[in-house]
């Protein structure tokens, strides 16, 4: 397979899986007629009205009242314009859906969530506008946004989306076992620590229950797996390389069906409730569950990802807004507009307190509200002190079509006792095909 650079080409740090459902190549829907500008692909006028804006959003972190708010502040300072605000899914991967969907039949959004996954297939095929070129027309700025963030969207030195429900992944753990336990009020330093503490956590957290709590393969486990395998210095890939069969990758996906089939953890559709409702002692997730974690019956403790020796081993997730290349250049100018605002630093100190993730602008970080509110809320301010010690997702699950949704199906497969060393085998010709046929053609040399 053919090596590039990372920021050069597909400078990107992931988070949430690609939809399962997609067709093999989604973002390929019958190309929009029309004499748009503004847009990397064309365009019309997509089926909509230059004065409404229609935002789809799957609402992540539980946030549909927030987003209402913020809409509301939007049309006040905007008489002129209106939002509407679409439930377009459940999750990342059924927005992606009913995009594609719309792609082929007419009446697209004026600004969509994109996940970190999710974009760079539609970006791919001319299906996003270059929103930075967009921003620069419409005189607006991108240079407050954290540079990372905003980097994450780039492909062939454009951007196709701006960073908005942003976060990592983060060690949640209940303090009242783990005083229980007899263990530090703390996050493990390396994986194997954990291992050691299993037993003690199954122990003092009781009958029925379990040391660690995680996402199942249909789910994001694919994600959250990935802060596992880079602390054993193994990878999903290397570039567009698969690695799933490297010795490291295989010595942390052996240790995580040995927690299996120690009753170590679970595995879960509803990993985050589960956590809440006391099932299990620790929980490997978003940032973005912070939020529904304020009333738990318990003292919750957040702490960094395991990382033995400073290796980097955080994955960074959520997703962006993005805008459509084939609506017309008016509507693509209030989307823009929208955008900003949607984003700006009062706007994400209010999104990020509502939910738990970070804050997307450097200013953000310094107005009096969000200063005082990280130091009153210790736990939200972790997933912000980590962000240096993340690092870019694996190829292999943020950019091939299917990626995630085939590493979950084997991880899957793996905690359910099936051979480690034959399951990623099969994986690793997965991707390797997915890619041969539906990425690699299309890359730019």
């Amino acid at each position: 397979m053919t090596n590039f650079t990372r920021r050069g080409v597909l400078t990107a740090t992931g988070g949430a899986a690609i939809a399962a459902g997609l067709s093999a190549c989604a973002g390929t829907g019958s190309k929009p007629k029309g004499g748009g500008t503004g847009g990397s692909g064309g365009g019309g006028n997509g089926g909509g009205s230059s004065n409404t804006i229609n935002f789809w959003s799957n609402h992540p972190g539980t946030s549909q009242a927030t987003e209402q708010k913020l809409i509301a502040a939007f049309e006040k300072a905007n008489p002129h314009l209106k939002v509407t605000l679409t439930n377009a899914g459940k999750n990342y991967e059924e927005v992606a859906q009913k995009f594609n969907a719309a792609l082929a039949g007419g009446g697209l959004p004026d600004v969509v969530v994109a996940s970190d996954v999710t974009w760079f297939n539609f970006a791919l095929n001319n299906r996003f506008v270059d929103i930075g070129a967009l921003f620069a027309k419409e005189g607006l700025s991108t240079t407050d946004y954290v540079d990372g963030l905003y980097a994450d969207y780039k492909y062939d030195n454009k951007h196709y989306a701006i960073p908005y429900a942003r976060s990592t992944v983060v060690f949640y753990y209940n303090k009242d076992v783990f005083k229980k336990a007899g263990l530090p009020d703390r996050s493990p330093t390396s994986w194997d620590e954990f291992t050691e503490w299993a037993p003690k956590l199954k122990a003092a957290i009781g009958h029925g229950k379990t040391a660690m709590i995680l996402d199942d393969g249909s789910n994001y486990l694919d994600w959250t797996f990935q802060a596992i395998v880079w602390s054993f210095g193994g990878a999903y890939s290397k570039g567009w390389t698969p690695t799933f069969t490297d010795p490291k990758t295989i010595k942390a996906t052996q240790l995580l069906q040995s927690w299996a089939m120690n009753g170590y953890i679970k595995t879960s559709a509803n990993s985050a409730s589960d956590f809440s409702a006391g099932l299990g002692a620790v929980l490997l997730e978003s940032t973005g569950d912070l939020g529904s974690f304020k009333s738990v019956p318990f003292e919750l403790g957040v702490g960094f990802v395991p990382a033995p020796g400073g290796v980097k081993c955080c994955p960074t997730g959520g997703a962006g807004v993005a805008i459509p290349s084939g609506i017309s250049a008016d509507r693509q100018a209030n989307a823009a507009k929208f955008v900003e605002f949607l984003t700006n630093a009062q706007s994400t100190d209010t999104f990020t307190q509502a939910t738990g993730y970070m804050p997307v602008r450097k200013s953000a970080l310094k107005l009096p509200d969000e200063v005082a509110y990280l130091k009153a809320h210790p736990n939200f301010k972790v997933a912000v002190d980590q962000l240096p010690y993340t690092r870019p997702q694996d190829y292999a699950r943020v950019f091939v079509p299917g990626g995630g949704t085939s590493i979950g199906q084997a991880l899957d497969k793996i905690v359910s006792g099936s051979d480690v060393t034959s399951t990623m085998k099969g994986l690793d010709a997965t991707i390797t095909s997915a890619y041969n046929s539906q990425v690699k053609p299309k890359l730019k040399a």
